[in-house]
């Protein structure tokens, strides 16, 4: 393994200089730092993280709070997509990445004593139950925290514009005719929320009648449960015309629903995705849907927690909200 002694040895400066031109010292000449950098590349060095973390109190390491309640994990492309972006700011300004959990082995701990003991700088808390003790112990530690689609006081939150999302969708299916909307919500949650009001101020802002018997609650990313609603909803014999879907996934199950009761999409019934995810455009009909900027919100999210570990005296806590994309595509018919 190179050392420091190895670089100076090699190009004819004392340790203390090698140090200094690596860590970004002022007192170093750009020539002298540009020759030890180069040196440094060429000879396979890297720094010893531990070293590094004594002498900076910082271990360059952010701890990722994740807990997919569907159990779909990381396969959930929405969230995949999102930490991979975070993963990828991350890295590039030099920090890893560390999933926290409460457990280690056979022995249990709360996420916050998880956080502790891995010695993370800051937490990103995304796709959990933000209501949890777990959470909140987090919240009110003394770990930075940027948390995803969710806001706490004076914490850092990057957030997808889930009313704006809806407002964009109800414009387009009333462009195309529709005033019968049917809705079918994802599990209780602040994402929930915001996109129940932004369905229900943008429907009466135009006038649409918002039918409650209409407005069912289910699960985001459940096919199965969507399956059910929508054969209870399209079952009535006072019926939409066209259907919000929790989200994309769910959405299979919703077309299978519809198969199954022997109408087609959109001839019989229009449907309505949210998220944006690949296979929303490889169903057919293709999903007209919202697309979120998960690459976006990552990036944002692994940004400004690096900023509040690295310079927390002038670095504000915000909200940060993130625009997504319209995608049309050929589930919504044009009715008169």
């Amino acid at each position: 393994m190179v050392s420091l002694k190895d670089i100076s040895v090699r190009c004819g400066v004392s340790v203390a200089t090698v140090s200094k031109a690596l860590n970004g010292h002022k007192d170093v000449s750009a020539a002298t730092r540009e020759k030890l950098l180069k040196a440094a590349k060429e000879m396979g060095y890297f720094p010893n993280s531990q070293a590094r973390a004594l002498k900076t109190n910082r271990t360059h390491n952010l701890g990722v709070m994740f807990l997919d309640e569907a159990g779909s994990g990381l396969t959930h492309e929405f969230f995949a997509k999102l930490l991979n972006s975070f993963k990828t700011k991350a890295e590039s300004l030099g920090y890893d990445i560390t999933f926290i959990s409460r457990s280690m082995g056979k022995n249990k701990m709360s996420t916050y004593e998880h956080c502790k003991y891995r010695n993370v700088d800051g937490v990103i808390i995304a796709c959990t139950d933000f209501t949890s003790q777990d959470v909140y112990e987090v919240v009110n530690g003394d770990i930075p925290i940027v948390t995803i689609d969710h806001i706490f006081d004076c914490r850092t939150a990057v957030m997808s514009n889930n009313e704006k999302g809806m407002q964009k969708l109800i414009e387009y299916v009333a462009s195309m005719g529709h005033t019968q909307i049917g809705y079918i919500q994802g599990n209780k949650s602040s994402v929930a929320d915001k996109r129940l009001a932004g369905f229900c101020k943008a429907c009466i802002n135009r006038g649409i009648n918002v039918n409650n018997d209409w407005i069912v609650s289910g699960d985001y990313h459940n096919p199965d449960k969507t399956y059910e609603l929508t054969k209870k909803l399209l079952s009535q014999e006072d019926r939409p015309t066209c259907l919000f879907m929790p989200d994309d996934y769910s959405a299979i199950g919703g077309y299978n629903a519809i198969k199954d009761l022997g109408m087609s999409i959109p001839e019989d019934i229009s449907v309505v995705g949210y998220d944006g995810i690949a296979y929303s455009q490889l169903i057919s009909p293709r999903l007209t849907t919202y697309a979120q900027d998960t690459a976006k919100i990552g990036e944002i999210a692994a940004a400004q927690l690096i900023e509040l570990i690295e310079n927390p005296q002038t670095t504000f806590t915000e909200v940060i909200t993130v625009e997504g994309t319209l995608v049309q595509g050929s589930s919504v018919a044009k009715i008169n």
